[in-house]
């Protein structure tokens, strides 16, 4: 799978970086080396990771909806442009969520960004429109819910730590690939397949609750 492959060589890379300050300044994101045209940046930074709970937690998503998301895009476009499009989807999530950053922060010479949360975001969001009612679970709460909520309560908790700049994350860069995640979903979809991922997102929200609807006896 490629997801194995994406999450193995992230994993070999970030490890390898922990101890390897050379290394994290070659390939971190760091905008002014852009005007250098080190453009690699907008790629390599989302290799290296923080540490390790940065590094599984990154990873431990990727593999929960980007393997889903894989087979989605091998089942639809056919094996190989499948996988074609998916790393697609991946890559440029990590060049797209990132470039909100850079435009704020491209004459910082203190920031530095790593980490592969804009492209899991893509990925996430994709997820979330080919299967809107799937649950999904918030972090370190026991409550489970349908996954376009869940999206909506993301995008709205981000943009609200986004404001209030606190920590260390950078919360741009998951609005920015979620939203990219969804924009890539609908031009490819169309592109290729002739699918509107629009109105099948809709229409199972719509199934799923006309299907509840009966099922309790309303």
């Amino acid at each position: 799978m490629v997801t194995i492959i994406i999450i193995a060589l992230t994993a070999i890379v970030s490890y390898m970086a922990f101890n390897n300050g050379s290394l994290v300044d070659k390939y971190i994101f760091y905008p002014p080396a852009l005007k250098e045209n080190q453009w690699y940046r907008f790629v390599t930074y989302g290799f290296l990771h923080a540490d390790f709970s940065h590094l599984i937690f990154n990873m431990f998503a990727l593999y929960l909806f980007g393997t889903a998301i894989e087979s989605v895009f091998k089942e639809t476009f056919g094996n190989t442009p499948g996988i074609i499009l998916y790393i697609a989807l991946y890559i440029a999530g990590l060049i797209f969520s990132i470039i909100p950053t850079y435009l704020k922060e491209k004459d910082n010479d203190h920031y530095r960004s790593l980490g592969a949360s804009g492209a899991v975001s893509a990925i996430v969001f994709a997820y979330i429109l080919v299967y809107p009612m799937n649950f999904m679970g918030i972090m370190f709460v026991p409550v489970f819910l349908p996954a376009f909520i869940f999206g909506i309560i993301y995008v709205v908790v981000s943009i609200y730590l986004d404001k209030k700049q606190n920590g260390n994350v950078n919360h741009s860069a998951h609005i920015a690939g979620g939203a990219f995640g969804i924009v890539f979903m609908f031009v490819v979809f169309k592109t290729f397949a002739d699918i509107n991922i629009f109105s099948w997102f809709i229409q199972n929200i719509r199934i799923t609750s006309i299907s509840d609807f009966i099922h309790f006896g309303y």
